[in-house]
């Protein structure tokens, strides 16, 4: 196992989402923002350092988006509980749908890997607005307690989230639809 600095980091992510937790069931969304926020930090040190660095592992593949699905998955699931969050909650609904898509995405990939192989999945552009637009709706959200005013913003970005969830949805459906059809293995 190759324990690079970006690896470190992706745990050190990890480390904090039972952090973020507890400040969130102990009523301290300002605390559990700032842990999410740091969180977010060293998951672009860790792209930084693996890149300029060339720290890039086999390890550091499946560790990074794991340490930020857990994470926002972890998230949606403690903003979708009203009174952990005075001001602003994440619908169930809109929770489980990010969920969901995500659960099917990792499925699909595991099926495609292992009936034809593919052992790339990247991101499209789509999805990486979608992850973008998921993180700030948890960052606004949290940050309503201490700023009531952004209300409005974070119902906004709320209902905006499901609507991006459905449409890189789609997007990836019909990608895979292309890769599985595809008999040239570069299509992939």
């Amino acid at each position: 196992m190759n324990l690079t600095v970006p690896n470190l980091l992706s745990l050190l992510r990890m480390g904090i989402i039972p952090l973020f937790v507890i400040a969130m069931l102990n009523g301290q969304p300002g605390r559990a923002l700032l842990l999410f926020v740091v969180a977010g930090l060293t998951d672009a040190l860790d792209g930084l350092i693996a890149r300029f660095w060339n720290q890039s592992s086999v390890l550091g593949m499946y560790l990074d988006p794991m340490a930020d699905k857990l994470l926002l998955v972890t998230a949606y699931v403690m903003l979708s509980v009203p009174s952990l969050n005075p001001v602003s909650s994440i619908p169930v609904w809109v929770t489980v749908l990010v969920i969901a898509r995500d659960v099917l995405l990792v499925v699909v990939a595991l099926i495609l890997h292992l009936a034809q192989g593919v052992g790339r999945f990247p991101p499209t552009l789509l999805s990486k607005v979608n992850t973008v637009l998921q993180i700030s709706t948890v960052i606004v959200v949290l940050a309503t307690a201490s700023w009531p005013r952004l209300e409005t913003f974070a119902t906004g970005l709320i209902f905006a989230v499901p609507v991006f969830t459905l449409l890189s949805g789609l997007d990836y459906t019909l990608r895979i639809n292309r890769m599985a059809k595809a008999p040239d293995p570069e299509v992939r």
